[in-house]
């Protein structure tokens, strides 16, 4: 569901703000913008606002930022479709995503062509208050090792280009914000320092490249790692491969899946307590099934099989997730050491540091969006605002706003 409530009052629970948290405290919220905050004693005025009074153990805490996400309720990203953008925007609140990047996949020049026009139309024309925002686009191949190819088709694979890609980014009006490529057969490092000449983020993903390729890659740009783990060189103690860069070099921010399916729960504490929180930035890496019961669905024109929690291509290759960022949030907490506040940084405001939207994004302060997640004491979603509409509100839960 949507409001239309321009001054909305958020009374009571545990409001985790950017450099403090009031046990029991107060948001204000007008025209799409948080106004004021604090704790409750230092309330006044408030006699116009619609409030939403809540229990206590509940939280309220930032919206979450997925910029590595395909699909989730019957729809994706390479449907290349306003309708199927508009069911991930207005879905992905339930899970306390409030912002995103559609994120594309290995296919032909093609389709990935026409989901960048039509993503870059939905951005201009069509997103609007009251859903998840996107961001703009997250580029997964098609530059990528055949080798390390996990569920992208093998023969859409291109070598990169900055050619092709100065011509994608064109088409998609400047919205590719990141792009996902191996290293090693990025010839000179071209398309890397390209794009960090430019301002967007480049990846090592569904990558071969040894410990000194990525090294050589971070002095051209590269300061991102896709999906850890998955689809790249390993840890070995005589090469330690993108796993071990992504371990020691400070420059990389590392994406992870955190449904403990991707990578086992052991691993993601491994990985918890080299890199930390200040550099790790949970993912759902989901797919159109997220959200559907089990069956068989399409991921770039393959069948995926999805039963109980797991998606897997017939050859019984991990493609993609079901998994939801209220789940990331909660399962690093779980799996980890991690607290809730280290579980907001690796949601909220890592992200949006990373692409550069931190001045309104990832944290709750006075005149950043509010966009916000007020979570049960279950630490589960009850409700999601995005720039200051009501998004979501768990339909079995009896409390409202008055």
């Amino acid at each position: 569901m949507t409001s239309n409530i321009e001054k909305l009052l958020i009374l009571n629970g545990s409001i985790y703000a950017e450099d403090s948290i009031y046990k029991k405290g107060f948001i204000k919220i007008e025209n799409g913008l948080i106004t004021d905050m604090g704790d409750i004693s230092q309330l006044t005025n408030s006699e116009e606002y619609k409030v939403i009074s809540l229990p206590h153990g509940y939280s309220v805490v930032p919206g979450m930022i997925d910029i590595h996400i395909h699909g989730v309720n019957g729809s994706d990203t390479m449907d290349a479709t306003r309708e199927a953008l508009d069911t991930m925007a207005g879905t992905l609140p339930a899970e306390g995503t409030t912002s995103f990047l559609a994120t594309t996949m290995t296919e032909g020049s093609e389709a990935i062509e026409k989901a960048l026009k039509t993503t870059a139309d939905y951005m201009a024309n069509h997103q609007r208050d009251g859903q998840a925002e996107i961001l703009g686009l997250h580029l997964e191949g098609p530059f990528i090792n055949p080798d390390k190819a996990g569920a992208q088709p093998l023969n859409r694979i291109q070598k990169p280009s900055v050619d092709i890609f100065k011509h994608w980014q064109d088409l998609s009006q400047n919205q590719i914000k990141l792009v996902t490529l191996a290293p090693e057969l990025d010839d000179d490092h071209d398309l890397i320092r390209y794009l960090k000449e430019n301002g967007i983020i480049s990846s090592v993903g569904h990558s071969s490249a040894t410990f000194d390729e990525v090294g050589e890659a971070i002095d051209a740009g590269l300061s991102h790692v896709t999906h850890l783990f998955n689809q790249m060189s390993g840890l070995h103690h005589r090469e330690p491969g993108i796993v071990g860069a992504s371990f020691l070099r400070k420059e990389l921010m590392v994406e992870l899946i955190s449904d403990g399916i991707h990578v086992r729960p052991e691993v993601i504490q491994l990985a918890y307590n080299q890199i930390s929180d200040e550099r790790l930035i949970l993912i759902t890496d989901s797919m159109r099934a997220k959200c559907l019961k089990n069956g068989r669905y399409d991921l770039g024109g393959q069948m995926v099989t999805v039963k109980d929690g797991k998606a897997l291509l017939d050859a019984d290759t991990l493609a993609g997730s079901v998994l939801k960022m209220k789940d990331a949030f909660t399962n690093i907490q779980e799996f980890t050491t991690a607290d809730i506040r280290s579980a907001i940084k690796m949601t909220a405001e890592n992200p949006a540091k990373q692409l550069n939207v931190f001045n309104r994004k990832g944290s709750l302060a006075p005149l950043k969006d509010a966009d916000i997640v007020i979570l049960d004491e279950n630490k589960d979603v009850y409700t999601t605002i995005c720039k200051g509409k009501i998004a979501y509100i768990r339909k079995d839960d009896t409390h409202e706003t008055n």
